[in-house]
């Protein structure tokens, strides 16, 4: 750090204070502060002091500077600095203001430490800083009543936000992934939440249900709230509708699961007239049929795992049913043990009608007990059950087994896209490409950004939850694609997709990150991180306020040099490494 004169023209010259820093082997400068206000005398002790020059009265260099202050703000930086870098700050409102910037923290805030309103705002706050976002954005003064309105502002855009990300990222004809899920929410008050089927073991609880829409590769572009006892198949004619009136794409793929895309669906909100294509599969009923009828047979495999088929059951309809061995071993491996763990306790609700004292009686009272058993198991299908006042036993559907057993490892993609668009591969991997999503989902609920539990009570504070999430993943997943080369995941997909035998069969990591997993480290010798790891790694770059021991001179910022490591990820981010 050193104190620089900088010719000004026509004015008096200005007096910078600068730090020099390596970047790629060069030698590279950045202007801290501008210090021309502070005086000749001043600016002199300040250049004294930074030299190591002081007079024999001064006090020792060490004891001439304290740290009064010091927030972590590596990671902050890397975050804020990626979201600038997407424009996202600009794609929420085009002026800066006090909301917008309340917003970005939200954001920001969500993707480094997960957490409620009031906890976020206490992060950001001067007295209880967690870490220099408050500082770096302004905000120190926030409270959660001030995020809380944020949001309020936040939600008017989302049509105008996810209008700028759908043409961004979605191309006329291109694909669109669509999928949805649930989660639990904490209260009673809210219309939203209703008791629906949970995705997440809390079938107790109030749910709320929300679909994501993404482009191809998994980025995501619009999210949509739904009331918890909503179906699946329900949610998809306002996709449909928002991709044609709101996006303006009259042409283009929308892949959904079996469970969404239903042959419903299909006549309703899918006809061949509106332009929209669609890629979903067959239910296992579906299936059956077709191997019943002669259609589907184990013979079509012999010499291939794909293989196209029709029937007059989906007329205009490309089906494409493949085979993948290792699913059948799995299947054929789960199913005993399944098949054994439901008649164990099943077992026990015969010998409960049977005992002496207290015995179960009643078919309703007998009917709840199978049915938590029969539900935990997922083998209903397969038991036929005898329910009486005073007894039940039980027994196996045989051939129901049977006939499954004969289908195991297969499976049936529909599609309305001619071949000429899509080939029977292209088909399949677009379907497989729903995985980008499930991502998403364990992203946003679990593993980064916690979007659950859910406390907000109004309907538009659990939508603007909701779509702070969304936009926190957007971020997070393009910082992942740039920073892959130093995570465990894969960042050399194009390799692997080459190196498959088939895109029925499993999919496969590259060598570069089988290489990568096995040695935990990356090609240039540095230690692989996941992506919270990283984030906790570039948190230990610091903010550190200096305080002269000479007050005349006044306090000032200075950042922790950035280790190889670290100044790697900012690279790959293309995110330079600032105070502000």
């Amino acid at each position: 750090m050193y104190v620089a004169t900088v010719p000004n023209r026509n004015s008096p010259p200005a007096i910078l204070l600068r730090e020099s820093y390596r970047e790629h082997g060069q030698v590279k400068t950045r202007t801290l502060a501008n210090i021309t206000h502070l005086g000749p005398a001043k600016v002199d002790a300040l250049r004294r002091a930074l030299a190591g020059s002081l007079p024999e009265s001064a006090s020792p260099l060490p004891d001439s500077f304290h740290i009064a202050r010091s927030l972590p703000h590596g990671h902050v930086a890397a975050v804020l600095g990626s979201l600038r870098e997407l424009q996202l700050d600009a794609i929420l409102a085009p002026v800066a203001s006090r909301p917008r910037d309340l917003v970005i923290a939200m954001l920001v805030a969500r993707i480094l430490a997960p957490a409620s309103k009031l906890a976020t705002a206490r992060g950001l706050q001067a007295d209880t800083l967690h870490h220099s976002l408050g500082e770096v954005l302004d905000l120190d003064s926030a409270d959660e009543t001030e995020l809380y309105q944020a949001m309020d502002w936040l939600l008017p855009q989302q049509a105008r936000i996810e209008q700028a990300l759908a043409q961004r990222h979605l191309s006329h004809g291109g694909l669109v992934l669509y999928d949805l899920t649930s989660t639990y929410f904490e209260g009673r008050h809210c219309p939203l939440a209703k008791l629906g089927h949970s995705r997440d073991g809390k079938s107790g609880k109030l749910q709320i249900v929300f679909g994501l829409l993404t482009n191809a590769a998994g980025c995501p572009v619009a999210v949509e709230l739904f009331a918890g006892n909503t179906g699946d198949p329900k949610t998809v004619a306002a996709q449909v509708k928002k991709l044609r009136e709101r996006f303006g794409l009259s042409a283009v793929v929308l892949v959904g699961d079996r469970g969404m895309i239903t042959s419903a669906r299909i006549r309703e909100d899918l006809p061949a007239s509106q332009g929209i294509q669609w890629i979903s599969a067959l239910r296992a009923s579906q299936i059956h049929k077709l191997a019943t009828g002669g259609h589907l047979q184990m013979s079509l495999f012999d010499q291939t795992d794909l293989v196209e088929i029709a029937h007059p059951d989906f007329p205009g309809e490309r089906l494409v049913a493949c085979f993948n061995p290792l699913l059948a071993e799995e299947r054929a491996r789960k199913r005993p043990e399944l098949l054994a763990a439901t008649e164990k306790q099943l077992d026990k609700i015969v010998a409960a009608t049977k005992r002496r004292q207290r015995p179960l009686r009643g078919k309703q009272n007998i009917g709840l007990q199978t049915g938590k058993i029969l539900n935990r198991y997922k083998m209903g299908k397969h038991f036929q059950l005898h329910i009486e006042e005073d007894r039940f036993h039980y027994e196996r559907k045989t051939a129901n087994i049977e006939r499954e057993q004969s289908l195991d490892g297969i499976y049936v993609i529909r599609t309305s896209v001619p071949k000429e668009a899509l080939s029977s591969q292209q088909v399949v991997a677009s379907y497989k490409s729903l995985s980008g999503v499930e991502r998403a989902f364990r992203s946003l609920k679990s593993v980064d950004l916690h979007v659950r539990p859910i406390h907000h009570r109004l309907p538009d504070r659990v939508r603007a939850h909701i779509l702070l999430c969304m936009l926190a993943y957007y971020v997070e997943w393009h910082m992942r694609q740039r920073l892959a080369p130093m995570l465990f995941d894969d960042d050399d997909k194009p390799q692997a997709q080459a190196a498959r035998s088939s895109i029925v069969a499993p999919a496969q990591r590259s060598a570069a990150a089988q290489r990568k997993a096995f040695t935990k480290q990356t090609a240039d010798g540095l230690p692989v991180h996941s992506f919270q790891t990283l984030l906790g790694d570039l948190a230990t770059i610091v903010k550190n306020r200096i305080q002269p021991a000479d007050k005349s001179i006044p306090t000032f910022d200075m950042l922790t040099q950035p280790t190889a490591i670290q100044q790697r990820a900012f690279d790959l981010l293309g995110v330079h490494l600032r105070l502000k």
